[in-house]
């Protein structure tokens, strides 16, 4: 086993990391204020491939591993924690279903631009009546010629107030005695697609959240990802990737505390000395610092599990759940270093302090991990 990255990893690390301290992390305090989503930045990054990370390079994407991925996700996270959140599920809960639920004309139409980053994709399965439990979808479907006919409601659309592409969840009506769920490409200049008011958030205030609304929105049939009655499967399958992306997005976030807290502890002075001579102060980093690099092999694990192909699902939900509490915990560690000041806008803490909490509660929250987890205990050799 190896722990160490290899070459070309390594300078996907550097060239991520040299993007986000140059473009992104002078912008991330006034997009955190103005919620104003960069369009200009987002096109820097559709030309370094950011938005086809593992898609391949047939299709615009950059064709690379999970582990690189993760990276790329975590460097940006670390810079500007809401444009981590839009390469993260623009990349893994957006363009992959496309690219592995797909039709070769699907391919071309829609997991092209997604990759090239012309399009911003959306995972619309959220609705008022229907989180945790996804079973309680109340979009619906009914079947109409050679299409399909959708109403319903969307919430907390990450994306969705610059996306060109949203994947959309919905039961399928008259199918039998049990629902059926389907999965729609839906274009967000179709008609009967309109987009609510972008939310006023606690964190992640640079990412354009808002709802999405389908008033007999009609889909012709070749808008169908997969088969009629997949989109459970589809859904399931796609958030174990997406637990990777939301990882390695906390993974950042906690990385960005540690990084301003120690910096914070070596300049500030107290009774005569540094912080870091004070052995809570020392505690507070060292936890951080080890929790950190914890959850960044979990990640990476799950990565590694991916990119074989093998089952990930128990190490994709350890990850998420780990590398989430484990952002809040640097967090609130970080503020708790920077005291008073920690507790004020002049220092970036109090912004990653918001941002790192829905990272226990998107895309599954940390009490559903739990249950997945628990869920695959013993049933492995």
């Amino acid at each position: 086993m190896r722990f160490e990255p290899s070459m070309k990893q390594a300078v996907i690390r550097r060239t991520a990391r040299r993007f986000s301290e140059e473009k992104l992390a002078p912008i991330a305090a006034e997009m955190d204020v103005t919620g104003r989503f960069p369009l200009e930045v987002a096109a820097e990054m559709a030309a370094l491939q950011y938005f086809g990370l593992v898609i391949p390079q047939s299709f615009g994407g950059a064709g690379l591993d999970m582990i690189s991925y993760a990276i790329v996700v975590e460097e940006i996270s670390r810079a500007c924690a809401a444009m981590g959140l839009c390469v993260s599920v623009h990349n893994s809960v957006s363009a992959y279903p496309v690219y592995e639920f797909g039709t070769r004309e699907q391919h071309e139409k829609f997991l092209a631009p997604l990759a090239k980053g012309e399009k911003i994709g959306t995972f619309c399965l959220t609705e008022p009546n229907a989180g945790s439990d996804a079973s309680c979808l109340e979009t619906m479907a009914v079947r109409d010629g050679d299409g399909y006919i959708l109403n319903g409601n969307k919430i907390f659309v990450t994306n969705g107030g610059v996306s060109g592409l949203n994947l959309i969840f919905a039961f399928l009506n008259g199918s039998g005695k049990s629902k059926e769920y389907c999965v729609f490409i839906v274009e967000s200049e179709r008609r009967g697609l309109d987009k609510g008011q972008v939310e006023e958030l606690m964190g992640m205030r640079g990412n354009p959240v808002c709802p999405i609304i389908l008033n007999d929105c009609r889909i012709p049939a070749e808008n169908r990802l997969g088969e009629e009655g997949q989109g459970m499967k589809i859904a399931l399958s796609t958030l174990s990737g997406g637990r990777i992306g939301i990882g390695a997005q906390a993974l950042g976030i906690a990385q960005a505390c540690l990084d301003v807290s120690l910096r914070y502890a070596t300049e500030r002075h107290q009774f005569n000395k540094p912080l870091t001579e004070f052995d809570a102060i020392k505690g507070f980093l060292a936890d951080m610092a080890t929790r950190i690099e914890a959850a960044r092999l979990l990640i990476f694990r799950a990565c590694w599990l991916r990119d074989r192909g093998m089952d990930h699902v128990r190490e994709s939900a350890m990850a998420k759940l780990f590398a989430s509490e484990t952002a809040v915990e640097s967090a609130r560690y970080g503020l708790q270093i920077h005291g008073g000041y920690g507790y004020s806008k002049a220092y970036p803490i109090e912004r990653y302090y918001r941002d790192a909490k829905v990272c226990e509660i998107y895309e599954g929250t940390s009490e559903i991990q739990r249950m997945v987890i628990a869920r695959t205990l013993g049933k492995r050799s």
